[in-house]
């Protein structure tokens, strides 16, 4: 490889310099925090949901989209780039400091309720963003990116996404059987109380399986949601304490908000996408409709391009710098920090979504992934092709 090959494949990167702001973006977060704490400007603690439900949506819809591609040629060379992996790899570091750094000030601070509550809701925000760095790092082959994608998960007490998303939801994408995948018309806070436990158990059973292949115990010190969970005890143990017991509320909270934000982000992902039932009974090859996908600039830059979700399904371990567009993946009208907020609210996410499933399916829901108890009354409400229409719709 010559430094000319090396210029010609970053020259095709034009966000390369923005990448190490996936960090950069946690920092200014916590700076805001940090700030108003000690400005008394309580508003300014709630820094995290304020970026995300907002800065982040609005600064989507400014600044715009990028669908660009870089070349088969350079992509190799992408890959072998370790600016690319560094900026993930300081992103752990950062993220662990801060995380310390406010346990520290809850433990042994007197804040008022709001700012405990503002604490709380900032970091939480930061472990679910995290999520996705972990996501990132844990589908690449190297030991180093592994135990930081472990590490990453920790704080969270979300460490059997590691074996669940890995093992479980790239097998089972876009089926009925894969707990991370929404159905048309399952309402988010089902499919979250769904995905959650759906996801811990499909973890569990997948390394118990793994461990009997290998002739070893469930109890295992190779089982990796154990590590992944044990990772958790150890770090929340240390920081109880070093900073008192009565953080243990915090940890919690803080790790529900972590978890809910990234299925949330899971819920905008797969909504009602369904991969054909061959005749072996096998599901067809996971293709780029199967995933929404997503171009806006700036959540792609905080989420290291997950919103290319299509190619990152394709190619499990491609790194994020090289992950492509395609124009055949069906797209989502906003970027996921903006389609999280519209999540919450089931009733606007209908009205923005279905239509969407309607016709990336050609207006034939029999082919979609559909809510079971849902799914006569969508079909009445959405008749497929040369269907009579329900004269009582």
């Amino acid at each position: 490889m010559n430094t000319m090959t090396m210029a010609e494949a970053r020259a095709h990167d034009r966000k390369r310099w923005l990448w190490p702001m996936g960090f950069g973006i946690i920092m200014i977060v916590a700076a805001l925090a940090l700030t108003g704490w000690i400005t008394g400007q309580t508003w300014l603690i709630f820094a995290g949901p304020i970026v995300v439900y907002g800065v982040v949506p609005v600064l989507d819809l400014l600044i715009g989209k990028d669908s660009t591609n870089p070349p088969e040629r350079v992509l190799d060379i992408l890959e072998d780039d370790p600016f690319y992996r560094y900026s993930t790899y300081i992103y752990v570091v950062v993220q662990l400091i801060l995380f310390v750094a406010v346990c520290a000030i809850v433990g042994t601070q007197d804040l008022t309720f709001w700012q405990w509550l503002g604490f709380v809701s900032t970091i939480g925000m930061l472990s679910g963003v995290s999520i996705n760095t972990a996501h990132e790092l844990g589908h690449k082959n190297t030991a180093v990116e592994s135990w930081l994608a472990k590490i990453a998960l920790a704080p969270v007490a979300y460490g059997h996404f590691y074996t669940e998303h890995n093992r479980g939801h790239h097998k089972n994408v876009a089926t009925p059987h894969d707990p991370a995948s929404a159905r048309m018309g399952e309402p988010f806070w089902r499919f979250l109380v769904r995905t959650a436990g759906g996801s811990a158990r499909s973890a569990l059973d997948i390394e118990k399986r793994r461990m009997a292949r290998k002739n070893r115990s469930f109890w295992s010190v190779h089982n990796e949601v154990l590590q992944s969970w044990g990772m958790t005890i150890v770090l929340w143990g240390a920081l109880m304490f070093a900073f008192g017991i009565e953080l243990l509320p915090f940890l919690v909270l803080q790790a529900i908000i972590g978890a809910s934000l990234l299925e949330a982000v899971n819920y905008a992902e797969h909504y009602g996408l369904l991969r054909k039932k061959l005749e072996s009974g096998r599901y067809e090859r996971c293709q780029p409709e199967h995933s929404w996908n997503n171009d806006h600039i700036v959540t792609n830059i905080m989420l290291f391009h997950l919103q290319r979700h299509s190619d990152h399904h394709a190619h499990p371990t491609r790194r994020y710098q090289s992950l492509r567009h395609f124009d055949e993946a069906p797209q989502l009208p906003t970027g996921y920090a903006g389609m999280i907020v519209l999540a919450y609210f089931p009733p606007l996410w209908y009205r923005v979504m279905d239509k969407r499933v309607v016709a990336h399916y050609d207006g034939d829901l029999r082919r979609a992934n559909l809510q079971p108890e849902k799914r006569e009354r969508l079909l009445a409400k959405y008749p497929p092709p040369h269907a009579p229409a329900d004269a009582s719709a």
